[in-house]
């Protein structure tokens, strides 16, 4: 992520005709095929298990708290996975690195579906975690290489697209997995991303443009030119340290921090030190829109992931919903992100957008106060909804914001620790619920999350109204 602490647009401009003809006019669908692919597998992977957990729990002997790790594995694989694969996008080039996570998502896949003991099916999910990561930064680095051949901003459209490739799998995940487990057994589950991961290799190899000549990178000056592995595993560790410490807040294991701090500082003071790092600590220092994006979509997912997590188990165990009629319960959610990811590709403005998104945080938490086991099915669809407009609005915000906001020859590295920020929320969340709800989720349990709901939505509305840069960032957004 190593630049100069405003991000050179010039690049992607210069010395490019301003007619094109129309073979080259760029961002057509050869290239956006395999992308679009490619950067629905980890949403649907992280998604799809939820509805086989018990199958896989009964074939093994294990229980919930075992299974639980088939989850967490791939969360912390992926949060570790999409900044560093980034960092080597930008450095290598893109295309080798999503072939490379293609071939891994095919591995992974293959592994599980064959894994004789729940072992190798974990190590399956680490795995998939590493290989689905390599998607979305890629892409992002990519379109930005696109942009520059064409001459031209990458159109709101195409990343929209991006986004919302995201948001659609992460929504069929559950009813495909619970189909594929009911229909042929859990390791369909996995076999499925097998051919998933024959396609977007077929794409990458067949229309993806090849990568520049990787000994440019390590020319002296070059951005990129050294992948850092010391900051790296300083990275993956500390990381690693608090992500365990925060999937059990409901009891703590408080030794965990130190670690966490010790690697967390090791990694500040090699940062500092490292001519070209893995996290160029004085670029973030200097980007302050950047650092204010990342906690934003951070914050965003926490309250997002409480509703996914939290709302579908109230339904089911405080309200009496079968598995399957709460799945249906949250397809407004699921429908109204997908809607608002699309509408927020409209304007060139994402300040408005992302306000919108913290009002609806607040307003969804609202009614979920109102929430008891006996409300009406309209009251509970409504409550939905109004999670999913800020689910799709700050997917496609903070996405868009991202790409505008991180240095030219930075941006596969600053998309993967967007995504870090995302799965952080999540684990945080997963935590949250269960620490609110205990052994089962209760009216009180819930109201508990509507109240952690409303003050960081709330925090996300004072942050976006007080963030300056949102009202410039619209205008040059995907330049």
């Amino acid at each position: 992520m190593s630049a100069p602490d405003a991000p050179d647009r010039t690049a992607d401009r210069r010395a490019v005709p301003a007619r094109l003809p129309a073979g080259e006019a760029g961002f057509g669908a050869r290239l956006m095929t395999p992308l679009l692919l490619g950067s629905l597998l980890n949403p649907i992977n992280s998604t799809m298990i939820a509805t086989a957990l018990v199958a896989i729990g009964r074939d093994f002997h294990v229980g919930a708290a075992d299974t639980a790790w088939l989850i967490s594995a791939m969360f912390l694989a992926s949060a570790v996975g999409q900044p560093s694969l980034g960092r080597i996008a930008d450095r290598i080039g893109p295309r080798r690195v999503f072939v490379a996570g293609s071939v891994a998502v095919g591995a992974g896949g293959l592994t599980g579906a064959l894994a004789p003991t729940f072992t190798l099916l974990i190590v399956s999910r680490i795995v998939l975690g590493l290989g689905t990561a390599a998607a979305y930064p890629a892409a992002m680095a990519m379109l930005r290489a696109e942009s520059r051949r064409v001459g031209r901003p990458t159109p709101p459209a195409v990343l929209g697209r991006i986004s919302l490739a995201a948001l659609a799998s992460a929504a069929v995940g559950p009813t495909l997995g619970g189909l594929l487990a009911a229909t042929a057994g859990w390791r369909a589950v996995f076999a499925i991303n097998v051919p998933l991961a024959l396609l977007a290799l077929a794409g990458a190899l067949a229309w993806l443009p090849a990568d520049r000549d990787a000994r440019a990178a390590d020319r002296p000056g070059a951005a990129g030119g050294s992948l850092d592995p010391l900051g790296i595993a300083l990275f993956a560790s500390a990381l690693t340290c608090a992500m365990f410490f925060l999937l059990r807040l409901d009891a703590p294991q408080w030794p965990l921090l130190a670690p966490a701090a010790a690697l967390t500082a090791v990694l500040v003071w090699w940062q500092l030190r490292h001519p070209q790092p893995f996290i160029d600590l004085r670029m973030l220092a200097r980007n302050r829109a950047l650092v204010l994006t990342y906690l934003r979509h951070g914050l965003t997912y926490l309250v997002i992931y409480c509703v996914l997590y939290g709302f579908s188990q109230w339904l089911e165990q405080a309200h009496g919903f079968s598995s399957f009629h709460a799945g249906l319960v949250m397809l407004p959610m699921s429908g109204a992100a997908a809607v608002c990811s699309l509408a927020g590709t409209r304007g060139r403005g994402i300040r408005v957008p992302l306000a919108l998104a913290a009002v609806c945080l607040m307003a969804g938490s609202a009614v979920f106060l109102l929430l008891h086991g006996t409300s009406p099915l309209p009251v509970l669809l409504t409550a939905g909804a109004l999670f999913g407009i800020p689910q799709g609005l700050a997917a496609t915000g903070n996405q868009a914001a991202v790409y505008a906001q991180a240095p030219a020859d930075g941006v596969g590295a600053a998309a993967g620790l967007q995504r870090t920020a995302q799965y952080l929320g999540a684990i945080t969340a997963s935590s949250l619920v269960g620490l609110l709800y205990g052994q089962r989720a209760t009216d009180a349990g819930l109201h508990g999350l509507a109240l952690a709901g409303g003050v960081l939505g709330a925090l996300l509305l004072a942050l976006t109204l007080a963030d300056r840069t949102l009202r410039t960032t619209g205008t040059r957004t995907l330049t």
